[in-house]
C-alpha cells in the first residue's frame, strides 16, 4: 500500500512538472513570437515579420518617442509654446536701392524669438540674412545664409538675443525695390545705408 502511495505521488508529481514546463515554454513561445514583436520590435525568429507583428512594435516604438519628445519638449531642442506679453507685431515695407548699392534691415529679437518673412525685389540682389548679438565686438556679425535672388520667405528663429535682419546688394545697373514683409514680437527695427544715419522704428 505504501509503494503504490508513493508512485502515485512521484507521478502526480511527474504530471504536475510536466504541466508546469509545458505553460512555461508555451508563455515563452507567446513572448517570442507575438509579444516581442508587437511590443517592443525584437523579432528573433523572423515570425514576427511573417505575421506582420513587427511593424505594429516599430510603429509603437516611434509613438512613444514622438509622445516623450512632446511631453518633455525635447523634440528638435525647441519649445513647443513660448508665451509672450506683448501682441506680435507685422508690417509691410518698400526700400529703393540705387543701382551697385547695398542696405540693411533688421529687428530686435530676444532668443528664442521667431520671425515669419517674405521679400521680394524687382532686379536680381546679392542678400545675406545676419545678426549682431548683444555684446559682441563692434563690426561683429554672424551670417545665418547668402545668396543671390529676387525673392525668399521663411522663418527665423533668434539663437541670441540681438538684432536680425538682411543685408540686399542691388547687382543691377538700375534702380530696384526690396519689398518686405513680416511678422513677429518684434518692438524695434533699424535700417542702415553706408553714408546715413541710422533709421529707427519704433512699434508700439
Amino acid at each position: 500500500m505504501t509503494t503504490a502511495s508513493g508512485d502515485q505521488v512521484t507521478e502526480a508529481g511527474t504530471g504536475l512538472a510536466v504541466a508546469a514546463g509545458a505553460a512555461l515554454l508555451a508563455a515563452g513561445l507567446v513572448l517570442v513570437i507575438f509579444v516581442l514583436p508587437a511590443e517592443y520590435g525584437v523579432d528573433p525568429l523572423g515570425t514576427g515579420a511573417k505575421l506582420g507583428l513587427l511593424e505594429l512594435g516599430v510603429t509603437g516604438q516611434q509613438i512613444d518617442a514622438l509622445t516623450t519628445e512632446a511631453a518633455t519638449g525635447t523634440a528638435g531642442q525647441a519649445p513647443i509654446i513660448v508665451p509672450q506679453d506683448r501682441s506680435f507685431r507685422q508690417e509691410t515695407v518698400e526700400f529703393t536701392v540705387g543701382p551697385n548699392e547695398g542696405m540693411e534691415y533688421k529687428y530686435r529679437l530676444d532668443k528664442g524669438e521667431s520671425l515669419l518673412y517674405s521679400w521680394t525685389t524687382t532686379g536680381k540682389v546679392n542678400y545675406e540674412i545676419h545678426a549682431e548679438p548683444d555684446g559682441a565686438p563692434r563690426g561683429y556679425a554672424q551670417s545665418y545664409e547668402k545668396g543671390q535672388g529676387s525673392q525668399a520667405s521663411g522663418t527665423l528663429t533668434a539663437p541670441f538675443p540681438g538684432i536680425h535682419g538682411w543685408f540686399w546688394e542691388n547687382t543691377e545697373d538700375t534702380e530696384i525695390t526690396v519689398t518686405l514683409t513680416t511678422a513677429g514680437f518684434y518692438n524695434v527695427s533699424h535700417e542702415f545705408r553706408t553714408g546715413a544715419p541710422v533709421k529707427n522704428k519704433m512699434f508700439q
